[in-house]
């Protein structure tokens, strides 16, 4: 009954901003879990690092490192894919995986042929 004094465009307001609220807190990084590298062994809190690293829960010390050991294996951090792969997948020092840069490879013939 009490939603009654109230015209639509109020409540619907109120709710709004009650949102906006809840999603500033978020932002400022105010939780309570300390969020970590996924790295092993890597205790790096990221609750204070660029978004990037937080989207993707790695520190940037491992998301530039050339191998690290992520659940007991030598893995090396994709900058195309974002993720973690074996270091098989990738070409020597390169920071990409194989599958990525030949995507990125055709797409750039595909762009000179229709030149």
């Amino acid at each position: 009954m009490e939603r009654d004094k109230y015209s639509e465009d109020e409540v619907e307001e109120d709710e709004d901003s009650k949102m906006e609220e809840t999603s500033s807190k978020r932002m400022e990084g105010g939780s309570s879990q300390q969020r970590s590298c996924q790295v092993d062994s890597c205790t790096t809190n990221l609750n204070y690092v660029k978004p990037y690293h937080r989207r993707h829960k790695v520190c940037e010390f491992h998301a530039k490192a050339a191998s690290v050991v992520l659940q007991g294996s030598q893995q090396r951090f994709c900058q195309q894919c974002s993720r973690f792969h074996a270091l098989s997948e990738f070409d020597d020092s390169k920071r990409s995986c194989r599958r990525r840069l030949a995507g990125h490879n055709e797409r750039r013939r595909k762009s000179t042929y229709e030149s």
